[in-house]
């Protein structure tokens, strides 16, 4: 009995100990698995924020990375678009932890349009938007924080007394090689016409380009609007558009983006919806965009797609949103950071939706899915 009760005790002492060892094993097992997981992309969508939010609708959202890695992420929300109570709204975080919705942005009681994230070398986060009752006449406005989003400072015009907006329309502006800065904009008085305007002082004061001359026999019907861009080499900078041909368009600059090529169509199939493009660290280049090719045709699904090549060429297309025809994954917005993107887009005009990933991430999902098509 008493070798007996000795065995029972080390086995007992044994098995507490094995049990101590695997809880501490397995709690190291999960924090090391919750690391990764927040260290990782996961080539996966959440929402930004659920049902419960103080508008009705929400539309085009755009996104900066913080040095921190988290995200501010912004858009406008309010009863419908162009209604006057539309403002700018925003949240900060990253996959799984976001903060509530917080309106930044509402100058007056007109609609709120269109905001545009930026942050400087100096680490100042800059807010774009547009406000007016209609498109053609809006203005632009600005607010910055210095403190990543907590706080923000007094809105004001980015052009004083501008009616048809100047500054970033839709997408990110980008720092040339040479320190100037280029937004991609465009108005919609007449024609739908594109322009950049660059800022040659950080900001504070801007220039406006003549209107892009834009190939008729290729592109039908209004033209085209809200470009973005990216340079390749020093001096050699590129748009991607928006138009009215079911197609997407493209234009080329020797000088900084002071001259420009007129815009002509790619093979890449759009129902004219927002578009937006990104330049990973190794040259490639991401676009996100809607690949129907119809004007004003189905918004769903949302692809990305990669070129090797400076946009001549497109490979590796992965849908992030799939649905019904009739459904919206719209208005993108792309950022990269070494060999990863994230990505915010309207869905179904409810949520603003964020999905991230790598590049090798798209490419092994996209071969994946090849595969299953060829099956």
């Amino acid at each position: 009995m008493r070798v007996s009760k000795k065995i029972s005790a080390s086995l007992l002492t044994g098995l507490m100990l094995g049990s101590i060892m695997l809880t501490s094993c397995n709690s190291k097992s999960a924090d090391n698995a919750k690391k990764e997981q927040e260290d990782s992309l996961a080539s996966e969508k959440e929402f930004v924020f659920g049902d419960k939010r103080d508008f009705a609708q929400c539309h085009a959202s755009t996104l900066v990375r913080l040095d921190d890695g988290q995200f501010l992420i912004a858009w406008f929300g309010g009863t419908a678009e162009k209604n006057p109570d539309v403002g700018i709204w925003l949240s900060k975080g990253k996959p799984g932890n976001w903060s509530a919705p917080k309106e930044v942005a509402k100058i007056r009681e007109d609609a709120h349009w269109n905001p545009v994230l930026q942050k400087t070398a100096d680490g100042k986060v800059i807010l774009y938007f547009k406000v007016g009752k209609e498109i053609p006449y809006w203005e632009t406005w600005v607010k910055t924080s210095t403190d990543n989003g907590e706080t923000w400072s007094e809105a004001y015009e980015l052009v004083r007394g501008d009616k048809g907006g100047r500054g970033p329309v839709k997408d990110k502006l980008i720092e040339l090689s040479n320190g100037d800065w280029l937004a991609g904009a465009s108005n919609e008085v007449k024609r739908w016409e594109v322009f950049v305007d660059r800022s040659t002082d950080n900001g504070k004061t801007w220039k406006a380009s003549p209107y892009l001359k834009i190939d008729t026999t290729e592109i039908k019907g209004k033209g085209a609007i809200q470009p973005t861009l990216w340079e390749s080499k020093p001096g050699l900078v590129h748009m991607l558009v928006r138009t009215t041909g079911g197609v997407i368009g493209r234009s080329d600059s020797k000088d900084y983006g002071k001259t420009w090529a007129p815009i002509k169509k790619t093979t890449l199939p759009n129902p004219n919806s927002g578009i937006d493009a990104a330049k990973l660290s190794d040259g490639t280049i991401a676009l996100a965009y809607n690949p129907d090719d119809e004007d004003w045709g189905s918004r769903s699904p949302l692809s990305l797609t990669l070129s090797y090549d400076n946009g001549q060429n497109w490979t590796d297309k992965l849908d992030i949103a799939t649905g019904k025809k009739d459904d919206e994954y719209s208005y993108p917005a792309i950022v990269s950071w070494g060999d990863s993107v994230a990505v915010t887009y309207t869905f179904n005009r409810q949520k603003i939706a964020f999905w991230t990933g790598s590049k090798k991430d798209i490419v092994d999902q996209a071969a994946k899915n090849k595969t299953k098509a060829g099956q």
